[in-house]
């Protein structure tokens, strides 16, 4: 089994790592164009558990999003680039807007987002919430960004 696992198998490979008695962590985004803050928010958020299994926003999703000209890099290509990192252990793609029915499936014993949010603000931190899990906020690296590398380029 590689990085790269299918929608319709993660609710069966995260309760196969919960029988191993192993903590899952999850984080989700689009990751676009990975850059150094990304690095360091995956690093951080592996270090929160065992397992980190990154929901990756599908292309259709990212135009949702993002708006028509992202994403940059298509989803296999980001997809790949993500499965390259030590810390990152799995990688789903997902074509909603929200990771809501993702981490349902999930149901990680730890969700990372970042300090941009609050438990308040954070759309999917009911489902956390109901499947016994928590949120760690992660704080940003300042300056780095996804959008201002783009600009930059422009």
């Amino acid at each position: 089994m590689g990085k790269v696992i299918e929608q319709s198998k993660i609710e069966e490979l995260a309760n196969q790592i919960r029988r191993q008695n192993k903590t899952i962590v999850a984080t989700n985004g689009c990751f676009d164009i990975l850059h150094v803050g990304h690095v360091r928010y995956l690093k951080k958020s592996k270090e929160f558990g065992d397992v980190l299994i990154v929901g990756l926003n599908s292309d259709s999703s990212v135009k949702s999003i993002k708006g028509p000209e992202r994403p940059i890099n298509n989803e296999n290509d980001r997809a790949e680039v993500l499965c390259a990192l030590n810390s990152v252990d799995y990688v789903v793609l997902f074509n909603e807007d929200s990771p809501k029915d993702l981490l349902d499936k999930i149901k990680p014993n730890i969700y990372t987002k970042g300090a941009d949010y609050t438990l308040n603000t954070l759309p999917e931190a009911d489902v956390i919430l109901k499947n016994n899990g928590w949120v760690e906020f992660i704080d940003f690296v300042e300056g780095k960004s996804t959008t201002k590398i783009i600009d930059k380029m422009k």
